[in-house]
């Protein structure tokens, strides 16, 4: 299956494996990229030094592309007058762990905006492929990324997402909808048409002028068959690697992946202050999304009430991420998962073709 994706990349599938934010591994973006299609790594959440590591570590266990991504959300001042009035909200079921609050929130995920330092990493690493998430980087950045010889790929949630990436400069654009697991990629979460995966993707491969990557609820490969009918150069999967051994998921994490409740997940914003798709939990039907901090000063809370209740055995107040398709995950090995895909994709190919004689 040759697509612009796979040209563009040496790609042997078009199947990129989601970044996933504390999940995703150097083994597990190895064993992808290995496999033929597009291993990734997520660098958002650490700092510069942190991702010179991770990218040598993948580096260490693939001569294949792989793709690093980034965070790009609007910095947000420190304000402790809204951060106390999330926290108060909060105490009481601090208290019921026998535990206290944090009285000051910090902006614990900086902003690739504001982070030269990591720009500076990822000019002398080069790595192939570049991501971002939740808005997109400065033109200077852009541009030295760009001289770097990377690929530049970014999330959009909206057709007006699209046209501002390709606008930048950005050379593919990836059709995040709402069924997708784990943050959403909206510039301006106060502005979320929720676009679904299907029309998102249609509409974007329609008009754009760069390939389009699907992601949002695809679990198989009549999932990835689907995405490519609709005009797509590939589909991006992160709930569906969540399971895999190589992946940093926990055993709290996993058994949520596999149990009855992954047929139910929703949006909510409670955990970190922007809205994410998880498995449903204790904290997003308590927290009152009205009092919510800022991101990620409320994600400051969220994992300070999460390791409070995990010391007392509760896992009700962890972000178990997961898309609308995880009861259709399989825990398999990365290489093993991706030739499963393979070989479903074209099966359904190859079932449509039937039908259209």
């Amino acid at each position: 299956m040759k697509t612009a994706l796979t040209d563009r990349l040496g790609l042997s599938f078009p199947l990129i494996q989601a970044p996933m934010a504390g999940t995703s591994t150097a083994e597990l973006a190895a064993a992808v990229s290995n496999a033929g299609a597009l291993g990734s790594i997520a660098l958002g959440a650490i700092d510069a030094e942190a991702s010179r590591k991770a990218i040598r570590a993948a580096r260490a266990l693939t001569e294949r592309p792989f793709n690093v991504n980034l965070f790009c959300h609007a910095p947000v001042a420190a304000d402790p007058a809204r951060d106390a009035v999330w926290i108060d909200s909060l105490r009481p079921i601090f208290s019921e762990f026998d535990a206290a609050p944090p009285e000051h929130l910090n902006d614990i995920y900086q902003s690739f905006l504001t982070d030269d330092a990591k720009l500076a990493v990822l000019v002398e690493e080069r790595p192939a492929v570049v991501s971002v998430h939740f808005g997109l980087p400065r033109a200077d950045q852009i541009a030295a990324l760009k001289a770097a010889g990377c690929v530049l790929i970014a999330s959009a949630t909206t057709p007006e997402e699209g046209r501002a990436a390709v606008a930048a400069g950005f050379d593919m654009v990836i059709a995040q909808g709402i069924e997708a697991g784990g943050h959403r990629g909206v510039f301006d979460p106060a502005d979320d048409p929720r676009f679904a995966t299907l029309p998102l993707t249609r509409l974007l491969a329609r008009d754009l002028p760069v390939p389009v990557i699907a992601a949002g609820g695809i679990m198989d490969g009549a999932g990835i068959a689907a995405a490519l009918a609709l005009g797509a150069a590939g589909a991006q999967m992160g709930t569906a690697f969540a399971a895999c051994p190589e992946s940093a998921a926990d055993a709290a994490y996993r058994t949520a992946l596999s149990g009855a409740e992954a047929g139910r997940t929703r949006v909510s914003a409670a955990i970190s202050g922007r809205p994410a798709r998880g498995v449903e939990n204790a904290f997003m039907r308590r927290a009152d999304e009205t009092k919510i901090a800022a991101y990620p000063y409320a994600y400051d809370l969220g994992k300070a009430l999460n390791a409070a209740a995990r010391a007392k055995g509760d896992n009700g107040y962890a972000p178990h991420w997961a898309g609308q398709g995880a009861p259709l995950g399989r825990a398999l090995p990365a290489a093993e998962l991706v030739a499963t895909l393979q070989r479903e994709m074209r099966e359904a190919i190859a079932g449509l073709s039937a039908l259209s004689r």
